[in-house]
């Protein structure tokens, strides 16, 4: 018990848990301590404390690369103080456990067999969002009904993404860029599932969403950025279009309605963490 209280007390100091909510956010991601430093808005030597906190207390794990030390959250130090609060601190009432441990209990079949809403997330929705829409409309032969909003949307569509869309058959008609406002608030679609397909719009911190959906990171670089001749141009959405390709193809053909949960999100991750 010792080991869970001195891991809440780490979290409960707010600069070490928006390291922690913003890791989570970005499982399983391992993130450079730069790029924790830029989106937190933190001092360097401020984050490498409120990163050593965390990791001394098992909720990160720490890697190099070269010369860049890399932080993921340690999802199952997470698991372990969860089921501590409420399974030892509040004796496992059930009026007050949160509904996916009751799922996860359950076991298979929870996920139930029905068309599934699904939206994807990326800061200007004028390009990786509106890809991953149009592959999941049409790859998933009517099971899912599919979103994309942006948390800063640009007011127009990227030309080059439309236009590779349409050349390889899909149809461009309606799509627009949105306002993540859309999907938020008491007259927003139930969704089922949450995408963030770049790690600028995952290191944002956003209100949690009703219902709890499934949420998964599957970060991508943003084509929008490519420099160069149009041909190198096109070649960054071209790879963008097959890496989204490739995840949505491992997604559609998941038996949604045969897992549980837990395993689904596991599922889910292993998809993020596979090469493109």
């Amino acid at each position: 018990m010792e080991k869970e209280l001195d891991q809440l007390a780490i979290l409960a100091h707010s600069g070490r848990n928006a390291i922690f909510r913003l890791l989570m956010r970005r499982y399983p991601d391992a993130v450079p301590a730069g790029e924790i430093t830029g989106a937190l808005g933190l001092k360097p030597s401020t984050a490498s404390a409120y990163l050593a906190a965390l990791r001394e207390a098992g909720l990160v794990s720490q890697t190099r690369t070269g010369t860049s030390l890399l932080y993921r959250a340690d999802t199952a130090t997470a698991q372990g103080l969860v089921d501590f609060l409420f399974a030892d601190c509040c004796r496992g009432r059930p009026d007050i456990c949160p509904s996916s441990l009751t799922l996860a209990e359950k076991g298979p079949g929870t996920m139930p067999d029905k068309t599934y809403s699904v939206l994807f997330i990326c800061t200007g929705n004028s390009a990786r969002a509106i890809i991953a829409e149009t592959l999941l409309r049409d790859m998933g032969e009517g099971r899912f009904t599919v979103y994309s909003a942006g948390t800063t949307p640009y007011s127009e569509l990227n030309l080059l993404a439309v236009d590779m869309l349409d050349q390889k058959g899909h149809d461009v008609t309606g799509l627009r860029a949105k306002n993540i406002s859309e999907f938020q608030g008491p007259d927003a679609p139930a969704l089922d599932f949450v995408f963030t397909v770049c790690d600028q719009a995952a290191n944002e911190d956003c209100p949690p969403w009703e219902g709890q959906p499934i949420s998964a990171h599957w970060g991508l670089p943003d084509p929008v950025k490519a420099t160069g001749t149009d041909a190198q141009k096109m070649l960054a959405f071209q790879q963008t279009y097959g890496a989204l390709r490739n995840r949505i193809a491992a997604f559609t053909a998941l038996p949604l309605d045969a897992l549980d949960r837990v395993s689904l999100q596991a599922r889910l991750d292993d998809i993020a963490a596979q090469e493109d």
